[in-house]
């Protein structure tokens, strides 16, 4: 089996973190959101993964040097203009020469358990031309809803529906297991949208079907749900704090190799990435410290601020909800 992640997008709802770093190369509890990715495929049987890139496809490249990740093989497909969804997955599959099989589709930024070879399973079994995996959310809203009949057959692709007229609260995973004729469905050097043409277009064919589940999912996105994301995999995998004093107070939180917690300093909630340094009195709550970051003596970092690498907060400074620098 081989598979192609989406890997192209900027990030621009996570800035300032993704300045200077693709999203998926930010890490979570410990290791980078690509790997966590990867290394899913490769325990559901995915031997080759083509990666679709657009934005910076050169951290990608530095950090696979030999061309593999989590024991799989990987190929790129670099993007020179953007061609959305539909259009990066049929570039990025022609590339690697993906045009005669099946094969699954992950976006970059999703971290979770689904079962993807019960997925493919299930696609094979209803003999589809495509398959969506769907997971359970609060507030569908923000996401494609996906009503499906008793069989698993997709009966509507909604995407972004208000939320009184959300039919269902199963969404798109960003999952998806797919027959080599989608390919014929995408014009070359078009884009074109997976979600809002060639998903209807399969619902109208008749050729959709979807596969729902309710174990862990996170799309790490935003600052909220890459916050999430790292108290979750650390809670699940075993807490990972680095470089606190023995006399600060630190709870519920990630911090990274090479970051410095000051006695008397207060961490709740947050994340603390490689060579930030929190100082003596300093509080930092439900916050986001990049690379190199500085909060001086007695400062409050807090209300899901994010600061990106380098930046340095005064002594006695207060920051609530901040995004700094602002891009």
């Amino acid at each position: 089996m081989k598979a192609v992640v989406l890997v192209g997008g900027e990030g621009t709802r996570l800035r300032p973190l993704t300045f200077s770093t693709p999203k998926q190369m930010l890490p979570v509890a410990g290791r980078t959101v690509i790997e966590r990715v990867v290394e899913h495929l490769a325990g559901h049987g995915v031997e080759e993964v083509v990666l679709s890139l657009g934005y910076r496809p050169d951290a990608f490249l530095a950090a696979f040097p030999d061309g593999r990740c989590g024991g799989v093989k990987l190929h790129y497909a670099v993007e020179s203009s953007p061609l959305d969804t539909g259009g990066a997955i049929a570039f990025a599959a022609r590339e690697a020469g993906i045009t005669g099989e099946t094969f699954v589709v992950v976006n970059g930024d999703v971290l979770t358990e689904i079962d993807i070879t019960a997925l493919v399973e299930f696609h094979r079994e209803r003999e589809a031309e495509g398959t969506i995996a769907l997971t359970p959310v609060e507030d569908p809203s923000r996401f494609g809803v996906v009503p499906v009949d008793a069989s698993g057959r997709v009966e509507a692709f909604i995407e972004k529906p208000a939320p009184s007229e959300a039919p269902t609260n199963m969404i798109n995973a960003g999952i998806y297991v797919l027959e080599p004729s989608f390919l014929e469905r995408v014009p070359k050097g078009r884009r074109v949208s997976v979600e809002r043409e060639v998903f209807p277009a399969l619902v109208k064919d008749r050729r959709l079907y979807a596969l729902g589940s309710e174990v862990l999912w996170t799309d790490m996105g935003t600052p909220e749900k890459y916050l999430e994301a790292n108290l979750a995999w650390a809670r699940t995998e075993g807490a990972l704090v680095n470089g606190a004093h023995p006399g600060a107070t630190v709870a519920d939180s990630v911090v990274y190799p090479d970051a410095r917690i000051e006695e008397g300093a207060n961490v709740r909630e947050a994340v603390v990435l490689n060579g930030a340094h929190v100082r003596s009195k300093a509080t930092v709550r439900r916050s986001v410290l990049g690379r190199n970051v500085r909060v001086g003596f007695g400062a409050v970092v807090d209300a899901l601020s994010v600061l990106g690498d380098g930046w340095e907060v005064a002594a006695g400074e207060i920051l609530s909800g901040a995004r700094l620098p602002v891009g």
